[in-house]
């Protein structure tokens, strides 16, 4: 079951490892604003997942040393810190690009 547990992780892992280095490819090759606002914000939730993850699947693999605890507390934080500010970001983006459709519509 654990080892079931660990191949699921890991493929979530690299989905969105993927995902995020798709939308960051977005994000730099948007001429528009608002849109390359939304694809970073995108970016940075799929990054924070990713680093929680990555801290999951390091307290599956690596059990009891202080060092290991460490890194796997700072990644789940920085990745909690990272989907966050994301999501954050991408709320405000949205509201941006609602406020655009709405002036081009009268």
């Amino acid at each position: 079951m654990i080892t079931v547990i660990k191949y699921i992780l890991f493929v979530l892992l690299v989905v969105t490892c993927i995902t995020s280095a798709y939308y960051s490819i977005r994000s730099h090759r948007s001429s528009n604003p608002t849109d390359r606002g939304l694809y970073g914000a995108t970016t940075n939730i799929l990054m924070g997942i990713m680093l929680m993850l990555m801290s999951i699947v390091f307290m599956f693999i690596f059990r009891g040393s202080t060092l290991s605890i460490v890194v796997e507390a700072l990644f789940l934080v920085l990745g909690a810190f990272n989907m966050f500010a994301g999501l954050r970001n991408r709320k405000y983006y949205v509201y941006q690009r609602s406020q655009i459709i709405m002036n081009n519509t009268k």
